[in-house]
């Protein structure tokens, strides 16, 4: 599994290079987004504009790096499928994170 990471003034941009985020790269994901989220104290922006699926156990994974963060920065996503966007509605993700159209949308609720 691959993610490729934008650092900008104001937040960590991380894009998972991957069709599929299930439990089968889980772990994965997450000691990746762990290790970059320990060197920073920044605002990060998840883009998922490569990602076709996630299941349950991804979703865990972001809920998990959501309390890691403990309030040190902001955790947005962004370029969600319809399928996706779906999932974080369906199990009320929508309301625990900020959900933006794309990532300059996300950087741009960030200056606000």
């Amino acid at each position: 599994m691959n993610i490729e990471i934008e650092r900008l003034p104001q937040a960590i941009i991380m894009t998972p290079v991957v069709r599929r985020l299930d439990a089968s790269v889980a772990a994965t994901f997450r000691e990746m987004l762990s290790r970059e989220m320990a060197n920073e104290q920044k605002a990060l922006i998840i883009d998922f504009s490569r990602v076709d699926f996630i299941d349950s156990s991804c979703l865990g994974t972001l809920v998990s790096l959501l309390k890691m963060m403990n309030g040190k920065g902001e955790m947005l996503v962004c370029a969600l499928k319809p399928g996706i966007r779906n999932m974080f509605t369906l199990t009320r993700m929508d309301r625990v994170f900020r959900i933006c159209e794309d990532r300059h949308a996300a950087c741009a609720a960030l200056a606000r």
